[in-house]
């Protein structure tokens, strides 16, 4: 099983061999900006997903947990695929392959059946369990002041007015629930109308309300109808709290700040228009 796993390391290699041997890799689904490899790949006349992690990848390893931990609610109803292998010392998956395209970039990402479906899907997830973390504020907070102090193109006075604000915010305690950690149509596939989910790779314990955050800021932007649907979907809003601004200046900065690391200046132009909306907005 040698074509197409060039960015693989030897131990990931040797260890799809032993999961799948003779495999053929079909399509290479990797992203490009960071260094995760997503392979489709053929084993015994089925198709299979293998994702692998570069040697500074922290995701593999959330993704894992997030299949072996929460995704039964979806896996169950054939809404998210199925892992089959799983190591997280080599940073490598095997999940049975999920058929459906994209819903970023055509019909379906602006169809608000799909983002009612999607909505109800989020609602199952998020409704396993839920926790009290007296410490998550702080730390989230510690996050956004260590963008700041990175590298960046966020100009002097914005950063000192980001600065400002964080360290005026209380640390009351939050209740966290399993989330996506980047819910919106890049992550949703389309199978004849039905939606199901990819991607877990930020997949952690959050207030509920961050998984709107990326969807806040592009797609419910383009029509209310796709944000009442979604509503519809979801059953409530969960954004009726202070945390939710939080939530709103920690996605820009981390968005403008993540892409510049990475090179991506289109999306980091998104997460400076992000900044420029959340401050111009007056805080509650």
């Amino acid at each position: 099983m040698t074509v197409g796993l060039g960015n693989l390391g030897r131990q990931q290699r040797a260890l799809l061999e032993r999961w799948l041997p003779g495999a053929c890799v079909e399509r290479d689904h990797s992203w490009g900006l960071v260094a995760t490899t997503v392979l489709e790949v053929t084993h015994a006349g089925a198709r299979f997903i293998v994702k692998a992690g570069g040697v500074d990848d922290h995701h593999l390893a959330r993704e894992l947990h997030a299949h072996r931990h929460w995704l039964g609610p979806w896996t169950g109803i054939g809404r998210a695929p199925i892992l089959e292998h799983g190591s997280v010392e080599a940073k490598l998956l095997v999940t049975r392959y999920l058929p459906g395209e994209l819903a970023l970039g055509g019909a379906h990402a602006d169809d608000p059946a799909i983002h009612r479906q999607a909505g109800e899907l989020l609602a199952l997830l998020h409704a396993q369990t839920a926790i009290i973390d007296d410490d998550y504020e702080r730390r989230e907070n510690d996050k956004s002041m260590a963008w700041l102090a990175g590298p960046h193109r966020i100009d002097d006075a914005t950063v000192r007015q980001l600065r400002t604000e964080i360290a005026g915010w209380p640390t009351p305690a939050a209740t966290l629930v399993p989330t996506h950690g980047d819910w919106h149509p890049r992550n949703w596939l389309v199978d004849d109308g039905v939606v199901s989910v990819i991607d877990f790779g930020r997949a952690a314990l959050r207030p509920a309300y961050t998984d709107f955050a990326r969807l806040a800021v592009k797609d419910f932007r383009r029509t209310p109808d796709l944000e009442a649907a979604f509503l519809a979907g979801y059953g409530r809003d969960p954004r009726q709290t202070h945390g939710w601004r939080r939530t709103q200046v920690r996605e820009a900065i981390g968005t403008a700040s993540w892409a510049y690391r990475v090179g991506d200046e289109r999306f980091e132009a998104q997460g400076h228009r992000m900044i420029a909306d959340v401050l111009a907005r007056p805080t509650r």
